[in-house]
């Protein structure tokens, strides 16, 4: 590999990498908010976190399925982190001279049942994502690349959703609104599957998860 296609392929990395984790990041802080769309229960972090499969998918393309694997447990750990954080800021002592400053607790302070739901299912679902993809990348190599997306995605998308509604929800609200709030996910998240689709060709794929003489 020549030296000027390696460096593209490293900054190729950083991005989608970077995107992944902000996502991650920004999706879990949104969750804490449960919307009503269309006649769904949903929680506001569905508006952003389905992108992170496809994102996972670009992180996997460009740099393999071992960086992909660190890049969702670095994730996984940066949300873990940001939690704790909040939970520390919101317990220690204000300067009362601007005010109590109460609202940041009110708002930010984690809900520890919805952080561990909702990284046990990223973790999990995202890996599962890893592997389906790697294996369609092994059996079909370098052809249909919307169709790994298409099947890693439809796979790990509704184990995601089913993981974290059980472990967020159940017995914390009524099962109608836990299903509803399953199937909002399913359906958000399939739509923005099809619409991310094309975001795979955006990115060169590392030479190593290519299969040979599939070009």
């Amino acid at each position: 590999m020549k030296e000027p296609e390696r460096q593209s392929g490293i900054v190729s990395v950083a991005v989608v990498s970077s995107l992944y984790v902000a996502a991650q990041l920004l999706s879990n802080v949104t969750s804490l908010r449960i919307l009503m769309i269309a006649g769904f229960s949903m929680d506001a972090g569905t508006l952003i976190y389905p992108f992170t499969f496809t994102l996972r998918d670009l992180v996997h393309k460009t740099g393999g399925i071992k960086v992909a694997r660190a890049v969702v447990i670095t994730a996984a750990a940066a949300n873990l982190f940001m939690a704790g954080l909040y939970w520390l800021v919101a317990r220690l002592p204000p300067d009362l001279g601007v005010g109590s400053q109460l609202e940041f607790g009110q708002v930010l302070s984690p809900t520890w049942r919805l952080v561990f739901a909702s990284i046990v299912a990223q973790v999990v679902s995202e890996l599962v994502d890893g592997q389906v993809y790697q294996v369609w990348v092994n059996k079909v190599g370098h052809k249909l690349q919307w169709m790994r997306v298409l099947t890693s995605n439809s796979v790990s998308v509704p184990l995601d959703s089913a993981l974290f509604c059980g472990l967020a929800f159940i017995g914390r609200m009524s099962m109608l609104v836990v299903v509803s709030i399953f199937w909002a996910n399913v359906i958000v998240k399939g739509i923005t599957t099809l619409i991310s689709l094309p975001w795979i060709y955006l990115v060169k794929e590392k030479p190593e998860v290519r299969r040979p003489n599939t070009e």
